[in-house]
C-alpha cells in the first residue's frame, strides 16, 4: 500500500460530508479551506478534498469563534498558537476585551444616531415638503444640519 493510501485512512470526510456533519454548507468548508483554516488532503485519483476527523472539531471551533465576533484572521492566529503548542487563551482574552470596547463605542455612536434620527422625524412632522431652489436641496435635512451646528456651538461654550 502506498504512502497516500496509508495516510488517507485517517481522512474520512469529503467537503459535503464535513459540511453536513457540522451543519454548514460545502461553500463554507471550501472557503475556510482556502483561508487555511482547514487542511485536507487531495485524493490523487479524483482530486476530492478529504478531511480528517479532527477537522470536524476545527470547523466547529471556527464557527463558534465567529459567533463570538472573531475574524477569520484572528481565528487563524489562534490556530497558529495551537500549532506552536502555545496556549491561545491570552490572545483569545485580549482580542475579545478589545472587541468589547470597540463594540461599546460603536453602540454609543448608533444610539446617538438613532436619537438624531428620531429628533429629525419629530421636527419634520409639521414641515411642508419643499422644492429645491438652487440654494437648498432638501430643507428637511438642512434644518437638522443647522440644528446640529447650533448644538455643537452651545456645547463648546458650555465646556
Amino acid at each position: 500500500m502506498n504512502k497516500f493510501y496509508q495516510d488517507i485512512v485517517m481522512y474520512l470526510y469529503t467537503v459535503t460530508e464535513l459540511a453536513n456533519r457540522c451543519a454548514t454548507t460545502p461553500h463554507a468548508v471550501r472557503y475556510y479551506t482556502r483561508k487555511g483554516l482547514l487542511r485536507p488532503k487531495r485524493n490523487p485519483e479524483n482530486g476530492y478534498r478529504l478531511y480528517r476527523m479532527e477537522e470536524v472539531a476545527w470547523l466547529r471551533f471556527v464557527r463558534q469563534a465567529k459567533s463570538l465576533g472573531y475574524t477569520l484572521k484572528e481565528i487563524k492566529e489562534i490556530m497558529h498558537d495551537v500549532d506552536d503548542d502555545t496556549s491561545p487563551c491570552p490572545r483569545v482574552r485580549e482580542i475579545l476585551m478589545r472587541r468589547i470596547v470597540e463594540n461599546r463605542v460603536h453602540l454609543d455612536e448608533l444610539i446617538a444616531l438613532q436619537t438624531r434620527m428620531e429628533k429629525a422625524v419629530k421636527q419634520w412632522e409639521n414641515m411642508p415638503d419643499g422644492i429645491p431652489d438652487g440654494g437648498s436641496v432638501c430643507h428637511l435635512i438642512e434644518s437638522v444640519t443647522s440644528e446640529l451646528a447650533q448644538e455643537k456651538i452651545v456645547n463648546s461654550i458650555k465646556h
